[in-house]
């Protein structure tokens, strides 16, 4: 597999903070991955993940949000939505500047939330984009539904969603993708939650190759 090296640029405000992935061969594109709420850059399955996609010559960032590089534990807090969105839209110039090619952003849950509304708002930022365990909406809450930007996105987005997410079920999120002008897929994981079969010492272990498969299927 891919080696990674830490990564870092303080020349931007907010920074760039995170893990780069190169590839033995590069394919001139490069993926900024980033993490949910409760997590952080050094999650399995963004590792997992990294690794998929460097194997297929994507040189991968998997970015550590703003709110992280500031506080090591916690969810963000209310008013770092915005700041965190700007992070991920400096980490998009930082790979384009190293990979040259297209530029695709993805992240797990709240990361995944925040790459879409800022996409939202700047619709030539990214080449498409990558969102798992998207949050549809709170637990036990299906009438807040996090939809209204949805229909600005005009990039391809794939959606990697467990059949046992209590964020959001498969046929809300269908709906949801309805919403989306852009071409759009819906890879199902079956028996799984949020975590998307990742949690602790459990692993999944043929998801990112399935999700690999499926990013290139769309990206065609």
């Amino acid at each position: 597999m891919p080696d990674f090296e830490t990564f870092s640029d303080s020349s931007l405000d907010p920074h760039v903070r995170g893990f780069l992935h190169r590839p033995a061969t590069s394919n001139g594109q490069s993926l900024v991955l980033t993490h949910g709420a409760g997590g952080n850059a050094q999650g399995m399955l963004m590792i997992a993940l990294a690794e998929a996609f460097a194997g297929k010559g994507f040189t991968v960032l998997r970015c550590t949000l703003p709110y992280r590089q500031n506080r090591p534990s916690g969810p963000p807090r209310p008013g770092d939505a915005a700041r965190d969105r700007e992070g991920l839209k400096n980490a998009v110039s930082c790979m384009r500047k190293l990979a040259g090619g297209g530029v695709f952003l993805g992240g797990h849950s709240y990361g995944g939330r925040q790459a879409t509304m800022l996409c939202a708002d700047e619709p030539n930022l990214v080449d498409g984009l990558l969102l798992t365990s998207y949050p549809l909406h709170p637990p036990g809450k299906p009438e807040l539904q996090r939809t209204q930007h949805l229909p600005r996105l005009t990039r391809p987005a794939l959606f990697v969603e467990g059949t046992k997410d209590a964020f959001g079920t498969i046929e809300e999120v269908q709906a949801a993708l309805k919403l989306i002008p852009a071409k759009t897929k819906l890879l199902v994981v079956e028996g799984v939650g949020h975590d998307l079969g990742w949690s602790g010492k459990k692993r999944r272990a043929e998801l990112p190759q399935e999700v690999l498969k499926a990013f290139e299927e769309l990206m065609k």
